[in-house]
């Protein structure tokens, strides 16, 4: 898991770190010092902590006028012991709503398991977006992890399955991710 760095091709045009208005602003990195795991596996140092004992994450890219934001996950979704959607909800949500973001593209390509507890802060999440057009889709889930996310019916509040997978995001500008997603949704 050491080798799994967030996307970085979209630095050119933001970097969570440098934006004021960032939950990340000043934060600073290492290339080399290793401190983060996921239970004993090390995580690349540039992923960042919202308090999860076991769920990372780096916010890509942030549009304050178009008001969305996209950010890509790692490691295991464990609302069942670690309550991770309320770090999630908590420390990175409730801190850009007040900042004009409204959409949220969450990149689930390398989130391992999930286990799921109630709904409670999915549907805040919804609540507090949905009256400004707002919306939450979770992109590229896995198999396992969709299974478990429909077990608790997730999908009442956020936009995911099939036609939120297999979605190739890497090779385009955040710009038209968000188009291909805002169009779809």
């Amino acid at each position: 898991m050491h080798d799994i760095e967030p996307h970085y091709r979209w630095r050119d045009h933001y970097i969570a770190s440098e934006d004021s208005r960032s939950p990340f602003y000043g934060q600073t990195y290492s290339e080399f010092t290793f401190t983060q795991k996921v239970y004993n596996y090390f995580i690349h140092p540039q992923w960042d902590t919202m308090g999860s004992a076991t769920l990372y994450m780096k916010l890509l890219y942030a549009d304050y006028i178009e008001g969305y934001a996209i950010i890509e996950l790692i490691g295991e979704w464990n609302d069942c012991l670690n309550n991770d959607i309320m770090y999630l909800k908590r420390e990175i949500v409730d801190r850009l709503i007040p900042q004009g973001i409204h959409k949220y593209i969450i990149f689930c390509d390398n989130v391992m398991n999930f286990h799921a507890s109630d709904d409670c802060y999915y549907e805040e999440w919804y609540d507090d977006v949905k009256d400004e057009d707002g919306w939450i889709a979770f992109i590229n889930t896995r198999p396992h992890v969709q299974d478990e996310m429909d077990s608790v019916r997730l999908y009442h509040f956020v936009n995911m399955g099939d036609d939120f997978n297999d979605v190739e995001w890497q090779s385009q500008k955040p710009k038209g991710i968000y188009n291909q997603l805002n169009r779809a949704i």
